[in-house]
């Protein structure tokens, strides 16, 4: 049990570490509220394709990148309690 532990804690930390990375990359992107009040909307041909583009990529491996951190996190708590 003492490897299984070692081996997700490992995991866990570079999981934590690019996630870190990722976040801090990240550009912000929000128009803030201004927009939902005033009703821009930006519903052109890179908005559609949003998701191909660099910022898209980043945006979807953090969502990951958290989903496998909340996993692990589980995990661990699980492997500790016992």
């Amino acid at each position: 049990m003492q490897i299984v532990r070692g081996i997700l804690i490992v995991i866990y930390f570079i999981v934590c570490l690019a996630l870190i990375i990722l976040a801090m990359v990240q550009s912000k992107e929000d128009a803030g509220l201004s927009s939902t009040i005033t009703g821009t909307s930006t519903n052109n041909f890179f908005e559609k394709n949003k998701g191909n583009t660099r910022e898209g990529k980043q945006k979807k491996w953090t969502v990951i990148l958290g989903i496998v951190l909340v996993i692990l996190c589980i995990a661990l708590g699980a492997i500790y309690s016992i």
